[in-house]
């Protein structure tokens, strides 16, 4: 992470109109939230059921629900969302919730371990302290969520140091807590600077950090936290290919294609990013993605920063030999149109990075083979998608994709009981679901022998 001064604002990037500021953090108000966060452990954390937890989480889903409007409105003016985005996220936010307070006590169930000697034993699943959640602006709400749920539920506390275009969403969810009837210091939103961040992993009283942003804040939050052993999750970029090697419904196929490459206007860490189609089925799928990303009217980026960032990346492809096959090099404010390349040579740079954008590129293979070696040909391994009608070839590509997750005919199925996380360099340990759970705990072992 950088190190200069952070400044906490909602600059709202369809106008470029700075609607409210918040101060940071002063030094002293970091300390009295670690005091908190740790007494919140040491007393509800350590002495609340699971129960009393799963009740808790189901008041969070429950508020969620009941002011959705309103939530959706902060993070549209926060980082640009489309309404009817927003809203699905507060609902998807909601649904997260609810999964861990119904299923959540039968996760952290004791688990028996088969003696080969006498005697009995299980493995516990206790907390381990206090955490500190690194979260990104891309879903305010979500991202948050599928770390806070999980181990509000275990029994940590948590400090959330939140994006700072997100300041407004952050104070949200922390009133949410509170109104739920959460603990002081079960759950505490903090306007930190980085250097402040750097104090919080340092103390004694914090036992772990998740992280989801870039590569670059990855290997920087993972050395500060491994430096003073704590446990870290980090999810970071993607390239997620999109593999195309035969369909019997081109429209469907293409429709799915573009919702994962378009949803957030493409500012997706699992978005579909690299279209690897086969040469019998390129030139129609690429036909029809265009007629159909030439129809969308997508939202302004995050921010006039993330969009000229974007329009640098496709110029250098433009640059090193790939050609504009739809769209423009060229943002407007915050604004960028649907894009299209092609042609992408061999070493261009383009074939590597992550653009965080509505910008698709397009590969034309000629074997499962090759679609294989160019899908796994990047440093990312988060998702991917494959689309074929022959259910063999399905599970022969799925074991040969390098990437934590595979979507077979299919894509927008994230939900709450699916594990979510990657390898390489998009990170390690994973959130929702099971996983989601096992994370930040102790595995206590009680052995017991018998005579």
């Amino acid at each position: 992470m950088t190190k200069k001064q952070q400044s906490y604002a909602v600059t709202n990037p369809a106008t470029g109109e700075v609607e409210r500021r918040y101060a940071l953090a002063s030094d002293e108000q970091i300390a009295t939230t670690l005091d908190h966060a740790d007494h919140a452990y040491r007393t509800w954390g350590k002495t609340s059921t699971k129960h009393e937890r799963a009740r808790l989480l189901s008041q969070v889903a429950d508020i969620y629900a009941s002011n959705t409007e309103s939530l959706a409105n902060i993070i549209t003016h926060e980082m640009g969302k489309s309404h009817e985005e927003a809203v699905g996220e507060v609902g998807f936010t909601a649904d997260i919730y609810r999964y861990y307070a119904d299923h959540g006590v039968a996760l952290l169930d004791d688990e028996p371990v088969a003696r080969v000697s006498g005697g009995t034993a299980t493995m516990r699943k206790s907390p381990i302290g206090v955490l500190l959640g690194i979260q990104p602006w891309n879903y305010p709400y979500y991202q948050v969520t599928r770390f806070a749920a999980p181990n509000l539920m275990l029994g940590n506390t948590i400090i959330l140091k939140h994006a700072e275009l997100c300041p407004q969403s952050a104070a949200a969810m922390e009133q949410i807590f509170s109104q739920a009837g959460f603990p002081e210091g079960a759950y505490t939103n903090v306007y930190a600077s980085f250097e402040q961040v750097r104090t919080i992993i340092a103390d004694p009283r914090v036992r772990g950090v998740s992280l989801t942003g870039s590569e670059r804040a990855g290997k920087d939050i993972a050395q500060q936290a491994g430096s003073h052993l704590k446990k870290v999750v980090c999810e970071l970029g993607g390239n997620d290919p999109f593999i195309v090697l035969s369909t019997d419904n081109m429209d469907a196929a293409v429709e799915a294609g573009a919702a994962a490459r378009f949803e957030n206007c493409g500012q997706i860490c699992n978005g579909a990013k690299r279209f690897i189609i086969v040469d019998a089925l390129y030139d129609e799928f690429l036909s029809k993605f265009k007629a159909f990303a030439s129809k969308l009217k997508l939202a302004p980026l995050c921010s006039v920063q993330a969009a000229e960032r974007l329009s640098g990346q496709v110029h250098a492809a433009l640059d090193a030999g790939a050609t504009l096959d739809m769209g423009s090099a060229d943002n407007h404010g915050a604004f960028f149109p649907a894009c299209v390349l092609t042609d992408i040579p061999q070493g261009a740079a383009a074939r590597h990075e992550e653009f965080f954008g509505p910008v698709a590129q397009f590969y034309r293979v000629s074997s499962e083979e090759e679609a294989i070696a160019l899908a796994n040909d990047t440093p990312y391994g988060l998702g991917s998608y494959l689309f074929t009608t022959d259910a063999k070839q399905a599970a022969r590509v799925a074991a040969q994709i390098d990437a934590g997750m595979v979507y077979i005919n299919e894509s927008g199925a994230d939900s709450a009981e699916m594990p979510f996380g990657g390898v390489k360099n998009s990170g390690f340990g994973r959130e929702m679901g099971t996983p989601g759970i096992r994370e930040f705990v102790n595995l206590k072992l009680i052995s017991t022998h018998q005579e």
